[in-house]
């Protein structure tokens, strides 16, 4: 597998991580309306965790995409 093979697919688990970021926050919405605190409070905690992935992802990608090419 090529870098940039790598770091396309880094990206490509990113952008799913990045959807499944704007459900989560959508469902935080959704229960803040319903002023349900205690879900929302784990939503919260879903969300943290999602970004770091992101994060991580990212920087894989930004990793692999500079990584000199053999």
């Amino acid at each position: 597998m090529s870098e940039a093979g790598s770091a396309d697919e880094a990206l490509g688990r990113a952008e799913e991580l990045l959807e499944r970021l704007k459900a989560t926050r959508e469902e935080l919405e959704r229960l803040a309306a319903k002023e349900d605190a205690e879900a929302a409070v784990e939503v919260l905690t879903e969300l943290a965790e999602l970004a770091k992935e992101v994060e991580a992802e990212l920087g894989k990608a930004r990793a692999r995409a500079d990584a000199p090419q053999p």
